[in-house]
């Protein structure tokens, strides 16, 4: 194996732990708390790590929708090959981003898990980007991993 190909499996492992650690958190907080002030929780303090993660994106608001993409598509783990990215979408009023592969929706699927916790799973997680658009100034939403549905989260960010 190649030293690239070591690398890139290590990187595959390290989100794939990455995503065990927030089913088992969710799992602890689900028992003492109940599922939706789990989800709650959770999403908060994953929403605070993406607010730290979005000071690198505020050059670009409120509209320079075209240098975000290219900053935040250029820090695409493993050139892109992890997510898989589309932009479906992108001019003055919108960047729309599709992404094809998600090595955290992998990983759960992979465990065994059934497609709606996955579902939740993605949208806890899904909250790193909120705070990271959010923070920068840009307003946001995601669609986020559904049952039966293809690929995974698609991104939709707004001049802020």
């Amino acid at each position: 194996m190649s030293q690239e190909d070591t690398l890139r499996e290590q990187l595959h492992d390290s989100f794939k732990n990455r995503a065990m650690i927030y089913a088992l958190l969710y799992d602890e907080l689900s028992e003492e708390l109940g599922p939706e002030r789990a989800e709650a929780v959770l999403g908060r303090a994953i929403y605070r790590r993406g607010q730290q993660k979005g000071a690198k994106y505020a050059a670009f608001a409120p509209g320079n929708l075209a240098g975000l993409r290219e900053a935040f598509l250029g820090r695409n783990p493993d050139e892109g090959r992890m997510f898989r990215p589309e932009v479906l979408r992108e001019d003055a009023q919108a960047l729309d981003i599709k992404f094809h592969g998600c090595p955290l929706k992998e990983a759960w699927l992979e465990a065994g898990f059934p497609e709606e916790k996955v579902a939740t799973l993605c949208r806890i997680a899904a909250k790193v980007d909120n705070g990271t658009f959010e923070s920068a100034g840009f307003q946001f939403h995601a669609d986020t991993y559904q049952p039966g549905g293809d690929g995974c989260c698609c991104l939709h960010i707004r001049p802020g």
